[in-house]
């Protein structure tokens, strides 16, 4: 956008406005880029123009925790400047941002020359932001104890299923021996693999609450691994009345193979929950380009409400589901964003809802 027609120039009178832009240096600031660090000089008042800057304490060892950002017609640092205390936040570039950066004593000059009405307005847009912020910051602390609670239930959970899936586990071995028959033996190795698999996906949950998700990165090939996927869920399928069709190339991807068929299993997991009973089908494709890795899941469904379109990848983010956590698409979200690549979704009522998943090349 022109930093003329930026909300923060607007609530100025004309001569002001002019000025404003004459003083401000207008600078280009790459993704992951430090704007300005905790405890540093206030010496600027910041106009986002283009992208968004992401504000951050810093809380250990290169650890931070985010509290809000700010997005394209927005301005930060201006508490700073108005009372001279160093920046409270760390400001960083979460993607490409173009900012106007105006000095504080060239505002505070301005500042002093404008009509109290102006003042009153533009302080009253402060406020408003200063409720914002705070509404945003104690969200992120339930959030927070909310996973903390769950951790917690889930190490007693993850103890106590360990002795009956190391049960099942043997006695289907057992089976095996005593039957060794073909299909006896495609059934017990069945039973086993759901066995193991259960296991993986409580630690996988558990990983994701704590925030320390390990990637055991290995070469799998993508057909196979998606086959073995279609296998497990054959009797799913079925009893869903739903048609699973896929379709995926025979390619090399360096992944988590666990974790990667978790973020299949919650995608289409919640497409065959979407038909209710009803029936309904779900088509996987997989590809390779100069890009990268590509998977699409398409399911022709009722398609995502309106009402959590704009959060869906949030933990704890649900509608309509008896059952539902609503941490299937923040998981599925946090394993492809370990891997370095990228998630993102379509969905109208008439349509359906599409995922497209594209992984880097190595």
């Amino acid at each position: 956008m022109d930093l003329e027609s930026h909300k923060f120039i607007s609530f100025f009178e004309p001569e002001q406005a002019t000025q404003l832009c004459r003083v401000a240096i207008v600078e280009q600031f790459p993704n992951q880029t430090v704007i300005f660090e905790e405890g540093a000089l206030s010496d600027f008042l910041y106009l986002v123009l283009e992208g968004q800057v992401e504000f951050r304490k810093h809380i250990g060892s290169n650890q931070y925790q985010t509290l809000t950002k700010a997005l394209p017609n927005s301005f930060f640092g201006e508490l700073g400047v108005l009372d001279g205390q160093p920046r409270s936040t760390q400001a960083i570039a979460c993607e490409e941002a173009i900012l106007a950066k105006i000095p504080g004593d060239s505002l505070m000059q301005i500042l002093e020359k404008t009509k109290g009405s102006v003042a009153i307005k533009l302080f009253s847009y402060m406020i408003q932001r200063l409720r914002e912020s705070t509404d945003e910051h104690v969200k992120q602390i339930v959030h927070k104890e909310k996973m903390v609670l769950i951790g917690e239930m889930l190490n007693t959970v993850i103890h106590d299923f360990k002795s009956p899936l190391s049960s099942i586990h043997l006695a289907s071995g057992m089976i095996e021996e005593l039957h060794p028959d073909a299909e006896t033996v495609e059934w017990c190795s069945l039973i086993k693999a759901q066995a193991q698999r259960m296991s993986a996906m409580a630690e996988e949950f558990l990983e994701f609450v704590r925030g320390n998700s390990v990637l055991n990165k290995q070469p799998i090939n993508l057909a196979q691994a998606l086959k073995r996927f279609e296998k497990l869920n054959r009797v799913y399928f079925q009893e869903a009345g739903v048609e699973f069709v896929m379709q995926a190339a025979d390619v090399v991807v360096n992944a988590d193979e666990n974790k990667f068929l978790r973020v299949v299993q919650n995608l289409v997991g919640n497409a065959v929950e979407s038909f209710t009973g009803c029936g309904g089908r779900v088509e996987l494709t997989a590809w390779v380009s100069n890009e990268g890795t590509h998977i699409k899941i398409h399911d022709n469904g009722p398609g995502i409400p309106e009402v959590i379109k704009d959060r869906l990848f949030e933990a704890f983010v649900t509608y309509g589901k008896h059952s539902g956590t609503g941490l299937g698409t923040a998981i599925a979200k946090s394993i492809i964003d370990a891997h370095g690549g990228q998630i993102s979704f379509e969905s109208n009522h008439q349509d359906g809802t599409t995922f497209y998943i594209r992984l880097p090349l190595e």
